[in-house]
């Protein structure tokens, strides 16, 4: 369902940037004042991983601005390589983010990875006109998953009532728990309930997780998705409708993937068969769904909004 843009990758490593000279990919994506800003994961050569900004028309393809240093950087303990592991160079750092823009704020949730621990889900956020700005004034991360268990694929949206629906993966499906409040005390965490999970027989079998921050419209919230299948191991996007008023409710998940690789970027890189998305807007009746291939480069896919909401209603 999914079209991919003739130009992909539209944005590649710079080898001349040590912090992103390894990989650019899984990139996150808000749209404010008219552009579509993309935060991006960037890679180094000794597999650190940074945040790296990117802006562009509206058009969703046309960029107008890349920025040459990482715009959030790995600096708490539980992001950062320690001397423990000698040579051992596995991924650490501040991985796939999602954004939602809540009030005045843009919250975003990352993957913390470091090289002693499993993986956690950290929080932090920016006010809207430090963001615009490129004022880089980011509130103190948090750690909002519980140790002890691996969990990524994190991020927040608002409710009516004052709430938040949390979207967190704890292997092998999507966790979901909804809070009173985006504040979180010390050693307080995200739980909730296993929401949705891996389909037998489907090319989504293995495990699953979110893509980006869900997106509202008037008939609920449209949820992307990523499933692994148990048959070849492939990375594909899936979609799914959400009760605009319950999320935990599934109103549609559909049958058939909207993006699979078969381009030569997602069938080969860092992962082959990868096509893995952290953000995707609406804009001119267009739903662009931004993604990394091959765990290397990022594309951009898209469809007609409202043929995609005549499949899931």
């Amino acid at each position: 369902m999914l079209e991919r843009y003739p130009g992909n990758p539209i944005l590649e490593s710079i080898k001349s940037h040590p912090w992103e000279a390894k990989a650019v990919f899984n990139p996150a994506a808000i749209c404010l004042k008219g552009k579509i800003y993309l935060i991006y994961r960037a890679m180094s050569e000794d597999n650190i991983s940074s945040l790296g900004y990117a802006r562009f028309a509206l058009n969703g393809y046309t960029l107008e601005e890349r920025l040459d240093k990482p715009i959030y950087s790995p600096c708490e303990t539980f992001e950062i390589r320690t001397e423990k592991n000698g040579g051992n160079l596995c991924n650490v750092g501040c991985e796939d983010p999602r954004l939602t823009i809540i009030g005045n704020k843009i919250f975003m949730c990352y993957t913390a990875a470091t090289d002693t621990t499993d993986t956690r889900i950290a929080l932090t956020s920016i006010n809207k006109k430090d963001f615009l700005a490129k004022r880089w004034n980011w509130s103190k991360p948090i750690l909002i998953s519980p140790p002890g268990i691996g969990d990524k694929n994190g991020c927040v949206i608002p409710l009516r009532g004052w709430r938040y629906a949390f979207f967190h993966r704890i292997y092998p499906g999507i966790w979901i728990d909804i809070r009173p409040t985006i504040k979180f005390k010390e050693e307080e965490w995200i739980t909730g309930r296993l929401w949705i999970k891996p389909r037998e027989n489907f090319y989504d079998s293995r495990k699953i997780g979110i893509a980006g921050s869900p997106l509202k419209i008037k008939e609920g919230w449209v949820l992307i998705y990523h499933g692994i299948s148990e048959e070849d191991k492939k990375y594909r996007l899936w979609a799914a409708l959400l009760d605009k008023n319950d999320p935990r409710k599934m109103l549609c998940r559909l049958e058939k993937p909207i993006l699979e690789p078969e381009k030569k970027y997602e069938i080969e890189g860092q992962v082959n068969n990868v096509v893995f998305s952290c953000g995707a807007v609406i804009a001119e009746e267009k739903l662009l769904v931004y993604y990394g291939g091959g765990d290397s480069v990022i594309g951009l896919a898209s469809c007609d909004i409202k043929e995609l909401i005549r499949c899931l209603t």
